[in-house]
């Protein structure tokens, strides 16, 4: 019996009731832990999965506008190729970056051509391997001519849906696949106008 006392007395002196400071520090240090786990599954998400994106110029209108705000996912690209009618958003080819563009200002353009398929613009139309692409979504018709010319392998033609007053491809050239960041999939602000782009 003596012993047992002893124990617990000796249980009692080894585990002294915590302090208020320590109480409070073991409460900061799991909202820290918490917060840490938090931050680093939104730089993954953001790196690996999908990232928001805010649109600066009039270069899609009507279907993005000045303002809009879209997600962009970046998983799709790593198991199928961009398609026709894609958005994406991309990081600026050589030739931007030559005109004064940086790689953190990244575009934002429709897909129009593939690897291996002719592109040409006249008479106010876009010809898809010499078939006019029936376009609902652009602003007004091109006033310009362009090509034909094929798009190379590994490479994509852009273009943007307001399509004379866009920095698009029928003006610096073909996108380069690697410089794709993602594809634009919904549009979340404003909420007048939030759903699929």
């Amino acid at each position: 019996m003596t012993s047992e006392k002893k124990n617990l007395g000796t249980e009692v002196a080894e585990n002294p009731p915590e302090s208020w400071w320590q109480k409070a520090w073991k409460s900061q240090r799991e909202n820290l832990q918490i917060v840490m786990i938090a931050l680093s599954l939104a730089i993954v998400i953001r790196a690996l999965v999908a990232e928001p994106r805010y649109i600066p110029s009039d270069s899609m209108v009507p279907t993005l506008h000045v303002g809009d705000r879209v997600v962009v996912e970046k998983i799709s690209y790593y198991l199928e190729p961009p398609k026709t009618g894609d958005i994406v958003v991309f990081a600026p080819p050589e030739k931007l970056q030559e005109q004064g563009f940086t790689q953190d200002q990244a575009f934002i353009k429709r897909v129009i051509g593939l690897p291996g398929q002719t592109v040409a613009v006249k008479k106010g139309l876009v010809y898809l391997n010499d078939k006019p692409l029936v376009e609902k979504y652009i602003a007004e018709p091109p006033k310009y001519q362009w090509g034909p010319y094929r798009v190379p392998e590994n490479e994509y033609f852009v273009m943007g849906d307001n399509r004379n007053n866009s920095n698009d491809s029928s003006r610096w050239g073909f996108l380069p696949k690697q410089n794709i960041i993602g594809r634009a999939v919904v549009r979340f602000w404003p909420l007048e106008r939030i759903g699929e782009v």
